[in-house]
């Protein structure tokens, strides 16, 4: 069985608060209100003993009124400009608050490409431990004035999971503007606050929402950070935001507020996750019954007899989905030969390999050991 609640909360020690677009601006302009009671409160924590890595959303739109804007524009330059004027606002919004509590902070921008190489993750790694072990906050953010869209994170919530990991944290929290996950959706009718979820699966994916406002990010892809976060064993709440002291009593009091998510009992590497969640996946390949039950069952790597299609254009090294007959991810992992390569051996023997490309990697597509499995294509780890 996965920890309890009140087991995993108390036993967190280092800790990543993600705040929303919701939560840092109020729709229009920086919540200046909201974002010091927030430090007030992560301060206290701080304060305590506990170590705190903060993810922030909120640059972009922090950056609207300095240019004059009412929306986010749709060019991607205007959104960068945007991010490179709200960035230096809302880092010197923090830098404030958290002065005044005798707090110092230290800014991390990240890319996607920063967690997709190897050697620059663990840097960005031994950069946050450097900054803990000095008593600094890391406040953390996408680099949204230089990214492009195939270099995102899709949404922060993705990214607080990716810091979670990458630091190895005890919990996740995730800030937003509701209290938690619901039963249904609580627009429509009656529904009731879950207080606690033991596995996230595809159904739970299903019935959450999309994004609103100025945010990226809805109900949907908090419950998919969460499901990465589990995979490293790490637990998550989702909790409001705009809730006074809500870090205080779900961490310190630990109040039953939010909803908790719990880590998962069977866990994968640092390594493993990286690949599975740091990665972009750059192409699919489906297989047959024999080769998912090789991957799942058996825990084997995949060979070319077992794959039936190919799509997307892909280099050896990249990272790539493996789909079961039924359509559901069932894997990821990084794939030795690239994508013309492997429409030509699909299907075939590994002896048969050298023959028909006139050179062998190895027998296996993907070796085992780049391998991450999703038990029946629900994203919690295989057993």
């Amino acid at each position: 069985m996965s920890n309890g609640r009140e087991q995993a909360i108390a036993g967190a020690r280092r800790i990543v608060i993600k705040l929303g677009s919701s939560i840092v601006t109020d729709g229009v302009a920086v919540d200046r209100q909201r974002i010091g009671a927030v430090a007030a409160d992560l301060s206290r924590l701080h304060k305590q003993g506990y170590q705190v890595i903060l993810v922030t959303s909120g640059a972009r739109a922090a950056g609207l009124a300095r240019l004059g804007l009412k929306a986010l524009p749709s060019a991607i330059p205007e959104q960068q400009a945007a991010a490179a004027v709200g960035q230096i606002n809302l880092m010197a919004l923090y830098e404030e608050f958290f002065s005044d509590f005798g707090r110092h902070i230290g800014q991390v921008l990240l890319t996607a490409s920063d967690i997709e190489d190897r050697t620059r993750y663990l840097n960005a790694r031994h950069t946050f431990e450097h900054l803990l072990d000095h008593g600094i906050i890391p406040v953390v953010n996408e680099n949204d004035s230089v990214v492009v869209d195939e270099l995102k994170f899709g949404d922060n919530d993705n990214l607080a999971a990716l810091v979670a990991g990458l630091v190895s944290a005890d919990l996740l929290v995730i800030l937003t503007d509701v209290d938690g996950l619901y039963s249904s959706d609580p627009r429509l009718g009656e529904s009731e606050l879950v207080d606690t979820v033991e596995r996230i699966d595809d159904e739970l994916l299903a019935r959450a929402g999309g994004a609103s406002g100025v945010g990226t990010g809805g109900m949907a892809s908090k419950i998919a950070a969460a499901r990465s976060a589990s995979h490293r064993g790490i637990p998550t709440v989702i909790a409001n935001g705009r809730r006074d002291e809500i870090l205080t009593e779900l961490i310190d009091k630990r109040l039953r507020v939010g909803t908790f998510f719990a880590g998962a009992d069977s866990t994968i590497s640092s390594r493993k996750h990286w690949i599975a969640y740091g990665m972009t996946l750059r192409g699919r390949l489906v297989l047959d019954e024999g080769a998912v039950k090789a991957l799942v069952s058996k825990r084997g790597s995949l060979l070319s007899k077992g794959i039936v299609e190919v799509s997307g254009d892909f280099s050896s090294g990249d990272c790539v989905s493996c789909i079961g007959p039924d359509g559901r991810e069932i894997a990821r992992g990084l794939v030795a030969y690239d994508s013309k390569d492997c429409m030509k051996i699909k299907g075939v023997k590994s002896q048969d390999i050298k023959g028909i490309l006139g050179y062998q990697l190895g027998d296996e597509v993907i070796h085992r050991d780049d391998l991450v499995i999703l038990e029946n294509g629900s994203g919690a780890p295989a057993r």
